[in-house]
């Protein structure tokens, strides 16, 4: 029944995802707008482009959805309501999320075309750009539960939510979850104004609609994340756990949409520096400051 539950939240989420994108991008907010879209890409013919690696072409797409749905996975909505309580949960959720580039690369390698392939390539600078943000904020994250599980790192924060623990490493991982998922200013891979959808350009149809369900499916997952290390989880009054989850991963989701579109997208070599002689020592400085509060102030 609890996967069941998660999974009909998760169908819920990502239409809602679908609808705050369409706001940010149109200006317009249309409840019936992603299922009309839907609707249109599979009945929409699918053109197979001429000479594709056929296996790298269709497991592109799958594979994204599939990572998308391990890291939901060991998201908890509220007091075991969770698929499944890892014991290294949050080590896992990394995990699965490196299964992004591996779906990226193959999607752009596979129609065997410059604009996906290009695009492929411009992730993988992505990848090595916010690789580190993700795991050293979790690391930080870690410290303090003393756990990977991501249900006892929500209970570590019962006194003091992680944001305010540790606000370094909330910055650090939500500009890493904006690469993961290449929401602007990082929307590098797609590209609309140079690579004429990028990743995306080759596909149609069926295919298309499982790639942009799976780039939905990762941003909830990466929002859940975000509210489950550092805004509490299920955590506040009055209302029941699932309900918080919900308010704050939406929120959550809502920021994440809006936050970059009004500024200028970033390079591949501009985010890679930024990344690694700024954001790299910020989070080995959230490591140290973490373990000091620790060590002085146990909360």
């Amino acid at each position: 029944m609890t996967i069941f539950i998660i999974l009909f939240a998760l169908a819920l989420g990502c239409y809602a995802v679908a609808v705050l994108e369409g706001w940010a991008v149109h200006g317009r907010l249309s409840l019936t707008r992603p299922a009309i879209s839907a609707l249109a890409l599979l009945g929409r013919e699918q053109i197979m482009p001429r000479t594709p690696d056929r296996l790298y072409y269709e497991a592109g797409p799958v594979l994204l959805l599939i990572a998308g749905l391990l890291a939901v996975a060991v998201i908890p909505l509220a007091p075991g309501l969770i698929i499944t309580d890892l014991a290294i949960g949050a080590l896992f959720l990394n995990a699965a999320l490196a299964y992004v580039l591996v779906a990226l690369i193959m999607a752009g390698w596979g129609p065997n075309g410059a604009y996906g392939m290009i695009s492929g390539w411009r992730f993988l600078g992505q990848f090595i750009a916010y690789a580190m943000l993700i795991v050293m904020p979790i690391t930080a994250v870690a410290m303090r539960a003393e756990s990977l599980s991501t249900t006892q790192i929500v209970l570590s924060q019962a006194g003091l939510w992680n944001i305010a623990y540790q606000p370094i490493g909330f910055v650090l991982f939500v500009v890493a979850a904006m690469g993961v998922a290449w929401l602007p200013p990082v929307d590098l891979p797609t590209g609309g104004g140079d690579l004429a959808s990028g990743v995306e350009a080759e596909y149609t149809g069926a295919r298309l609609a499982v790639f942009r369900l799976a780039r939905l499916v990762i941003i909830v997952a990466l929002a859940g994340a975000t509210v489950t290390f550092y805004l509490g989880g299920w955590l506040g009054p009055w209302l029941p756990g699932w309900a918080w989850s919900a308010l704050k991963t939406l929120a959550v989701i809502a920021a994440l949409l809006l936050g970059g579109r009004h500024l200028p997208r970033l390079r591949e070599a501009r985010y890679l520096a930024v990344s690694w002689k700024l954001g790299i020592s910020l989070a080995l400085a959230n490591i140290f400051l973490v373990g000091v509060i620790a060590l002085v102030v146990p909360l």
